[in-house]
């Protein structure tokens, strides 16, 4: 292989302009690949420029972006984790390997690269790099086509939607709660919820939030891809153009229990809630992500009627 010398650029935010360039190259890399090569994480906030703990890393060959690395070093005990794009033209000739070499360049040694989607380019070079596999993501779907059976809710138990300017602070700390030992959902802040908020995917209706004795113990968040548009510094663009082009397709986003009410029922009752949702809508599909190592969550989500599709992986330099 013969490589190409590229300029690699950190930045700690981008510009509107770099940030356009950047959604525009993830858009040619998830129409070549079927499937976005960055997580929702840093697609919300690439769009807002980035935040101060991550930093961005600008790919050149010539005038041309022919790469983007986004690296998170929030995490203090897991370490710093990176995704990355090359376009399809400037795939073969060293690039990846040379972005990968800046971002590590940048971490205290521990570095974490995420691959996304079984066929991903990130997963053969992460290999040839030395990075051993750590985690898996798997990404579930179900028809929604195929009858829903109707929830069994716990005694004492009733449900509503969410209430923007008045949840807030109950969902975060069940959610934080429900995820302590989760390496991602856990740690949410109230701006990360806000964050969301803005997004123009977000809908309360879609947000149900289980009660017992007036307080919160569960919650089952829904989204729905490829029907909205997205604001990027306040220029509004389909959301289509952002994902690989599909019909729209609901997901499960997050089913979180207290630990006081675990074990009775409630996660699969309002996970049936939110697909009644969804299938109302209109939607053919749902989709969700889980843990592999979470088999009970995927033993539920199977009973359900949900099967693997995808997989997402993680990769531990060693």
């Amino acid at each position: 292989m013969t490589e190409v010398a590229a300029r690699i650029e950190r930045h700690a935010r981008l510009d509107p302009d770099e940030v356009r360039r950047v959604v525009a190259l993830v858009d040619e890399v998830t129409a070549h690949d079927g499937v976005r090569p960055l997580s929702e994480h840093v697609m919300l906030h690439l769009r807002y420029g980035g935040d101060a703990p991550a930093r961005n890393f600008l790919v050149h060959v010539g005038d041309e972006l022919a790469g983007y690395g986004h690296l998170d070093t929030t995490d203090a005990v897991e370490g710093a984790s990176a995704e990355l794009a090359i376009a399809p033209a400037h795939r073969g000739v060293g690039l990846g390997r040379q972005l990968v070499e800046a971002i590590a360049a940048d971490t205290d040694g521990r570095l974490r690269l995420w691959a996304h989607g079984r066929d991903s380019g990130a997963i053969e070079l992460a290999r040839s790099m030395g990075f051993r596999r750590e985690r898996v993501l798997w990404q579930l779907r179900r028809s929604l086509f195929a009858p829903v059976p109707e929830p069994q809710w716990p005694v004492g138990v009733t449900v509503r939607t969410f209430v923007v300017g008045q949840d807030e602070e109950a969902w975060l700390r069940v959610n934080n709660r429900a995820f302590a030992q989760h390496p991602d959902q856990g740690s949410w802040t109230l701006d990360d919820v806000r964050m969301r908020e803005q997004e123009p995917w977000f809908d309360a209706a879609g947000f149900f939030l289980a009660e017992r004795d007036g307080e919160l113990v569960g919650f089952h968040w829904t989204k729905v891809h490829g029907a909205q548009s997205t604001t990027i510094h306040g220029t509004q663009e389909g959301e289509h153009d952002h994902d690989h082009h599909h019909d729209p397709i609901g997901e499960v986003y997050v089913v979180g229990v207290d630990p006081v009410m675990q074990g009775q029922g409630l996660g699969p009752a309002l996970t049936l809630r939110g697909l009644q949702h969804l299938r109302a809508r209109g939607l053919s599909q749902v989709m969700l992500y889980v843990d592999e190592t979470n088999t009970n969550a995927i033993r539920t989500y199977e009973r359900l009627g949900f099967a693997k599709w995808d997989v997402d992986v993680c990769f531990l330099q060693q």
